[in-house]
């Protein structure tokens, strides 16, 4: 098996992540405990010269301590393709930016292995990719046609209007039938994005929470309910719901060994889908969040056995 020795994580700055529920410190802090050298770096910091990928990175000391929990080294330039392992975890919005960095780092993988695979990353947008399951997820529209919209929630009646591009429950808004502002939100929405909007067919079974299962290499690892506050229709963890313990239900463990030989097709040794009542909403590959807050109700140590996964990978 080939030894991993250096790490480089391209990130948001982690000076501004709240590691109590950060996932990717979480897999930063077993790389560490692993004997691997950890360098940081912010994408903007990439360049490509000559055939080759660099990058301005600093070795990273992590530290499981609010208000001090790292420690930056002189930045240095180096050619990632002398990294072992690149994980690609800075957060979405999936927009020409992130898209060409996928692009970059493509150069690079697989003789460094990108986590996740960077061509599959770009190919396959969470809203998107989830639509090849068309049995398994909720009644959905994609289209920029205010018309199409209004006739989709006559016949659903309620429903979530979102970025297509969208995370963290950013601009996701509920619509009921009688609801007089759809008019004024596709406005809103059609001065804000190029791109068509995603309309979803309202789970009422969103008030019981709103699932974030992870499978680690195709497999299930874990999972975690989030409960979103009484007076919003989000569940996301930054903007007040709120995290419990569950288990899979059936369908749960249907819908993951369905997705699992696609997530292996593609390299996604990290994946979060998001499953409310008996529905997949969205499978998440870019930076998948919920390690912290899975192995704190007493599930698996996910980024333990990511680790594993890389470490079989690069063998």
């Amino acid at each position: 098996m080939a030894k991993i020795t250096n790490v480089a994580v391209q990130m948001d700055h982690v000076a501004g992540i709240n590691i109590a529920g950060d996932s990717t410190f979480a897999m930063s802090l077993e790389a560490q405990a692993r004997g691997y050298r950890l360098f940081h770096y912010t994408p903007e910091r990439l360049s490509f010269r000559d055939g080759k990928l660099f990058a301005s990175v600093e070795p990273m000391l992590l530290r499981d301590v609010k208000g001090d929990h790292f420690e930056l080294g002189a930045p240095e330039r180096v050619d990632l393709s002398t990294m072992d392992v690149v994980l690609l975890r800075q957060d979405p919005p999936f927009d020409m930016a992130y898209i060409t960095s996928t692009h970059l780092l493509e150069r690079i993988h697989p003789k460094t292995l990108v986590v996740n695979d960077p061509a599959w990353v770009r190919n396959s947008p969470e809203k998107i990719f989830v639509t090849e399951f068309a049995d398994l997820m909720p009644k959905t529209l994609i289209t920029k046609d205010p018309s199409e919209i209004r006739r989709f929630r006559d016949e659903m009646g309620d429903i979530i209007l979102k970025p297509l591009y969208g995370n963290g429950g950013a601009g996701v808004f509920h619509s009921t039938r009688d609801d007089r502002n759809l008019s004024s939100l596709l406005e809103m929405f059609g001065q804000m994005f190029r791109e068509p909007f995603i309309a979803q067919q309202y789970l009422p079974d969103v008030r019981k929470g709103d699932k974030r299962i992870i499978l680690v290499d195709g497999e299930f690892a874990g999972a975690i309910n989030r409960v979103p506050a009484e007076h919003d229709s989000r569940s996301n963890m930054h903007v007040g719901g709120r995290a419990e313990a569950t288990e899979l239900t059936p369908r749960e463990k249907e819908i993951c060994e369905r997705i699992g030989p696609a997530l292996r097709e593609r390299g996604f040794l990290l994946v979060g889908i998001d499953v409310i009542g008996d529905y997949m909403t969205e499978i998440n590959v870019t930076s998948p969040t919920g390690i912290r807050e899975v192995r704190k109700f007493g599930g698996a140590d996910i980024a333990s056995l990511l680790w594993d996964a890389i470490e079989r990978k690069r063998g």
